[in-house]
Protein backbone atom coordinates (compact mmCIF):
# COMPACT_ATOMS: atom_id res chain seq x y z
CA UNK A 1 0.00 0.00 0.00
CA UNK A 2 1.36 3.42 -0.95
CA UNK A 3 1.67 6.20 1.60
CA UNK A 4 -0.55 9.24 1.22
CA UNK A 5 2.46 11.45 0.50
CA UNK A 6 3.50 9.16 -2.35
CA UNK A 7 -0.05 9.16 -3.72
CA UNK A 8 -0.04 12.99 -3.63
CA UNK A 9 3.34 13.09 -5.37
CA UNK A 10 2.16 10.72 -8.11
CA UNK A 11 -1.02 12.79 -8.55
CA UNK A 12 1.05 15.98 -8.91
CA UNK A 13 3.36 14.30 -11.45
CA UNK A 14 0.37 13.07 -13.47
CA UNK A 15 -1.19 16.55 -13.36
CA UNK A 16 2.02 18.14 -14.63
CA UNK A 17 2.59 15.57 -17.39
CA UNK A 18 -1.02 15.55 -18.63
CA UNK A 19 -1.02 19.38 -18.66
CA UNK A 20 2.08 19.23 -20.82
CA UNK A 21 0.44 16.67 -23.12
CA UNK A 22 -2.61 18.93 -23.51
CA UNK A 23 -0.31 21.70 -24.71
CA UNK A 24 1.72 19.71 -27.18
CA UNK A 25 1.19 15.96 -27.14
CA UNK A 26 -2.40 15.01 -27.91
CA UNK A 27 -2.94 15.17 -31.65
CA UNK A 28 -6.74 14.78 -31.60
CA UNK A 29 -8.28 17.97 -33.08
CA UNK A 30 -11.31 17.63 -30.79
CA UNK A 31 -9.10 18.27 -27.76
CA UNK A 32 -8.15 21.68 -29.17
CA UNK A 33 -11.76 22.78 -29.73
CA UNK A 34 -11.97 24.27 -26.21
CA UNK A 35 -9.40 25.67 -23.83
CA UNK A 36 -8.55 22.77 -21.52
CA UNK A 37 -6.72 22.76 -18.21
CA UNK A 38 -6.15 20.05 -15.64
CA UNK A 39 -7.71 21.21 -12.37
CA UNK A 40 -7.11 18.15 -10.20
CA UNK A 41 -5.89 14.57 -10.22
CA UNK A 42 -7.09 11.98 -7.73
CA UNK A 43 -5.04 8.81 -7.55
CA UNK A 44 -6.34 5.71 -5.77
CA UNK A 45 -4.36 4.57 -2.73
CA UNK A 46 -3.11 1.51 -4.61
CA UNK A 47 -1.99 3.71 -7.55
CA UNK A 48 -4.12 1.65 -9.96
CA UNK A 49 -6.54 4.39 -11.05
CA UNK A 50 -6.20 8.11 -11.72
CA UNK A 51 -9.15 10.46 -12.14
CA UNK A 52 -8.05 13.49 -14.13
CA UNK A 53 -10.38 16.46 -13.72
CA UNK A 54 -10.31 18.98 -16.55
CA UNK A 55 -11.90 22.38 -16.89
CA UNK A 56 -12.96 23.24 -20.43
CA UNK A 57 -13.70 26.77 -21.51
CA UNK A 58 -16.00 27.05 -24.51
CA UNK A 59 -19.49 26.26 -25.76
CA UNK A 60 -21.28 23.13 -24.59
CA UNK A 61 -20.59 21.60 -28.04
CA UNK A 62 -16.87 22.34 -27.69
CA UNK A 63 -16.89 20.82 -24.19
CA UNK A 64 -18.60 17.64 -25.40
CA UNK A 65 -16.20 17.39 -28.35
CA UNK A 66 -13.18 17.93 -26.12
CA UNK A 67 -14.34 15.28 -23.63
CA UNK A 68 -14.86 12.82 -26.50
CA UNK A 69 -11.34 13.56 -27.75
CA UNK A 70 -9.87 13.09 -24.27
CA UNK A 71 -11.73 9.81 -23.76
CA UNK A 72 -10.41 8.47 -27.05
CA UNK A 73 -6.89 9.59 -26.08
CA UNK A 74 -6.83 7.74 -22.73
CA UNK A 75 -4.70 4.89 -24.13
CA UNK A 76 -2.17 7.35 -25.53
CA UNK A 77 -2.12 9.36 -22.29
CA UNK A 78 -1.63 6.23 -20.20
CA UNK A 79 1.24 4.96 -22.36
CA UNK A 80 2.88 8.41 -22.31
CA UNK A 81 2.56 8.51 -18.52
CA UNK A 82 4.15 5.07 -18.38
CA UNK A 83 7.19 6.42 -20.25
CA UNK A 84 7.40 9.71 -18.35
CA UNK A 85 6.73 8.54 -14.78
CA UNK A 86 8.59 5.59 -13.35
CA UNK A 87 5.98 3.36 -11.70
CA UNK A 88 5.70 -0.42 -11.54
CA UNK A 89 2.26 -0.18 -13.07
CA UNK A 90 0.82 2.86 -14.83
CA UNK A 91 -2.61 3.74 -13.43
CA UNK A 92 -5.78 3.46 -15.51
CA UNK A 93 -6.73 6.99 -16.61
CA UNK A 94 -10.24 8.45 -16.49
CA UNK A 95 -10.99 11.99 -17.68
CA UNK A 96 -13.81 13.81 -15.89
CA UNK A 97 -15.12 17.29 -16.57
CA UNK A 98 -14.68 19.65 -13.63
CA UNK A 99 -17.50 22.19 -13.65
CA UNK A 100 -16.72 23.62 -10.21
CA UNK A 101 -15.46 26.89 -11.72
CA UNK A 102 -18.76 27.34 -13.56
CA UNK A 103 -20.73 26.49 -10.42
CA UNK A 104 -18.64 28.99 -8.48
CA UNK A 105 -19.38 31.70 -11.07
CA UNK A 106 -23.11 30.95 -10.85
CA UNK A 107 -23.08 31.10 -7.05
CA UNK A 108 -21.15 34.40 -7.11
CA UNK A 109 -23.56 35.97 -9.60
CA UNK A 110 -26.55 34.81 -7.50
CA UNK A 111 -24.98 36.29 -4.36
CA UNK A 112 -24.28 39.57 -6.17
CA UNK A 113 -27.86 39.73 -7.43
CA UNK A 114 -29.21 39.07 -3.91
CA UNK A 115 -26.97 41.79 -2.51
CA UNK A 116 -28.19 44.27 -5.14
CA UNK A 117 -31.84 43.36 -4.46
CA UNK A 118 -31.32 43.87 -0.71
CA UNK A 119 -29.74 47.26 -1.27
CA UNK A 120 -32.66 48.32 -3.43
CA UNK A 121 -35.20 47.03 -0.88
CA UNK A 122 -33.63 48.63 2.24
CA UNK A 123 -34.59 52.29 1.61
CA UNK A 124 -38.26 51.23 1.18
CA UNK A 125 -38.19 49.37 4.51
CA UNK A 126 -36.73 52.43 6.27
CA UNK A 127 -39.53 54.61 4.84
CA UNK A 128 -42.18 52.17 6.06
CA UNK A 129 -40.74 52.11 9.58
CA UNK A 130 -40.67 55.93 9.67
CA UNK A 131 -44.29 56.16 8.48
CA UNK A 132 -45.51 53.73 11.15
CA UNK A 133 -43.86 55.69 13.96
CA UNK A 134 -45.23 59.11 12.85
Amino acid sequence: MATSRRVERVAELIKREVSQMLLSGIKDDRVGSGIVSVTDVQVAGDLQHAKIFVSIYGTSEAKAETMAGLKSATGFVRSELGQRIRLRRTPEVIFLEDSSLERGDKVLSLLNRLSEERQLAQPDEADEVGAEEG
